[in-house]
């Protein structure tokens, strides 16, 4: 089995929020510091980059074509890369600017789920020091922007993923170093009550993760120089070593669904820490599963 190979060397403050668009054949990411979305074409070897006025931190598809969904700091917008069009959408956080959106993720049912995190970030994008654990929140964001709120009391809210019968929904809270597992309702998007799924894992923090077409949730570890692949009973089935240590998100792309494309930031401790905020691919044995699409035209 190969080792992660540095695919593109964009020297991220903080890579995140990474998409596969299949039809594009092509990887979008962002760099939360340094305000900006990347695309990286898969054939070519091309990068493109996109600079916003404020944090990107996560992105999605839509049912519109060309069209993303993406959440900056403090709202959710539209987004059109081929003309750079931006509209305003949705503002779920209340609490700004003593909290900001981190990751999301379309859902199965068509919504949009994204989560928060106290503001750590300044308007050049420097890191703040702040220890605030509990400003954080969960929201449901609907197609005509409507914002409902599915949990609160979250220090760094990371991980939104389904599991494949579309029952199941995973995510958790960096700080707490704990995923969670909810019943969840691919018809209307409901969650249940949240039970633990993944807590106390010694190798760094969970930050996001992707799911594989057997159900096992692939966590990566802020700090932990690592990816971890979870069993649906909440075991360790397999651990990936990194080369760098602070591992942001990962998903699965490539014509196959086998290449798991893995973003990092800097101020690790890995051996190869001059890779640090590249993007890394590594060939998966097991296929991951298609991206879910926010459902703006229904």
């Amino acid at each position: 089995m190969t080792d992660p190979i540095c695919v593109v060397p964009s020297g991220d403050r903080t890579g995140e929020g990474i998409i596969w668009s299949a039809e594009e054949r092509a990887v979008y990411w962002t760099d939360i510091n340094r305000f900006l979305i990347h695309r990286y074409d898969v054939d070519s070897a091309a990068v493109r980059s996109w600079f916003f006025d404020q944090p990107v931190t996560t992105l999605g598809l839509t049912d519109r074509p060309g069209t993303f969904v993406a959440a900056l700091g403090s709202k959710v917008v539209l987004w059109q890369p081929a003309n750079d069009a931006r509209a305003d959408f949705a503002f779920p956080e209340k609490n700004l600017p003593a909290a900001r959106l981190n990751d999301g993720a379309p859902d199965p049912a068509g919504g949009f789920v994204v989560g928060s995190m106290f503001n750590n970030v300044d308007a050049r994008g420097d890191g703040v020091d702040i220890t605030a654990n509990d400003r954080g929140g969960l929201y449901h964001v609907d197609r005509h922007g409507r914002c409902t709120t599915l949990k609160t009391g979250i220090g760094i809210s990371n991980t939104m993923v389904w599991d494949v019968p579309r029952r199941r929904f995973y995510t958790g809270d960096t700080l707490k170093n704990a995923l969670w597992a909810f019943d969840f309702d691919p018809e209307t998007g409901a969650v249940g009550e949240e039970r633990p799924f993944f807590t106390g894992f010694e190798r760094g923090a969970p930050d996001g993760s992707s799911i594989d077409a057997e159900g096992f949730v692939w966590n990566t570890r802020y700090g932990g120089a690592a990816v971890v692949r979870v069993s649906p009973e909440g075991k360790v089935d397999r651990i990936l070593d990194m080369p760098v240590g602070n591992i942001t998100n990962c998903t699965f792309g490539g014509p196959d669904l086998k290449t798991l494309y893995i973003t990092t930031a800097q101020g690790g401790n890995g051996p190869l820490e001059r890779l640090a905020g590249g993007l890394f691919a590594w060939q998966s044995d097991v296929p991951g599963l298609p991206e879910n699409r926010f459902r703006l035209d229904g």
